[in-house]
């Protein structure tokens, strides 16, 4: 049987927690094949990000059309996108419709704090996007309002889905207390998403594998709740494994193929 093929266009990790290296790895975890675009590759491993070099749109229109002429994809996840210049490259892809099922990851900073995008570039795909993932920082970002609570949370979320995301789920695993709980804000519906929260250093690219997991989900023919639902457990279970290695000297990355777990 041939799989379904997911696309995720992101930057490059040289340490390969995060961006191309973990949405690949989540989408062959879960049973996809997985396609790729870059839009920048980074220097950076568990402790931080030392270089970005950003693509030119050119190279990332090229790409996209390489991968789109010859894959019939099922689902795209975005990622990193660096400058507006690219994000308009992958805007103009998605408003010909040739962006299926379009999972916006709106990645502005690194786990370490190092600035990867800007918003600009973040609010060029959310019109397009069903489904939409910031964390509470990057909804904050988008939004221009403080998020710190669960209440803050869901106001975000329903601001954001006003803007053009069929579906947005703000993450809030950066938040303190005893339980991880996400909202979920959809076609006029809001839930809270709660799970026990795990305590573990190895937190280095949740966001983007937490997306890639949806994008596969997508892809398979769950609908927008259930795949979310699914991720956030898939995420949780690559969190508690990352508890038995020790990967570099910063925040690790994901147990993404439950091989420490």
């Amino acid at each position: 049987m041939t799989p379904r093929t997911v696309l995720t266009i992101a930057g490059s990790d040289s340490g390969g927690g995060a961006g191309i290296q973990a949405d690949l790895k989540v989408f062959a975890a879960l049973g996809a094949y997985g396609t790729s675009v870059l839009t920048a590759v980074t220097a950076q491993n568990t402790r931080g990000v030392d270089a970005v070099l950003p693509l030119p749109p050119a190279a990332v229109t090229g790409q996209i059309e390489s991968v789109l002429t010859d894959f019939t994809v099922g689902a795209v996840k975005t990622g990193m996108l660096g400058t507006p210049a690219v994000a308009d490259a992958v805007a103009a892809a998605a408003r010909a419709g040739r962006l299926p099922h379009l999972v916006v990851d709106p990645v502005l900073v690194a786990t370490s704090g190092h600035p990867l995008g800007v918003v600009a570039a973040v609010e060029r795909l959310l019109p397009y996007a069903e489904v939409a993932t910031p964390n509470c920082a990057e909804a904050a970002a988008v939004t221009g309002r403080p998020v710190t609570t669960v209440e803050e949370m869901v106001t975000a979320a329903v601001a954001l889905a006003a803007g053009g995301p069929a579906h947005v789920v703000v993450t809030g695993g950066d938040l303190d207390g005893g339980e991880a709980v996400d909202v979920l804000h959809g076609n006029g519906v809001t839930t809270l998403l709660r799970g026990p929260r795990v305590d573990t250093r190895h937190t280095h690219g949740t966001g983007c594998s937490f997306s890639a997991a949806i994008a596969v989900r997508l892809a398979l023919g769950d609908p927008v709740p259930t795949a979310v639902a699914v991720a956030k457990e898939y995420v949780s279970r690559a969190l508690t494994g990352a508890r038995h290695w020790e990967l570099g000297a910063g925040r690790g990355p994901l147990d993404h193929f439950g091989w420490s777990a």
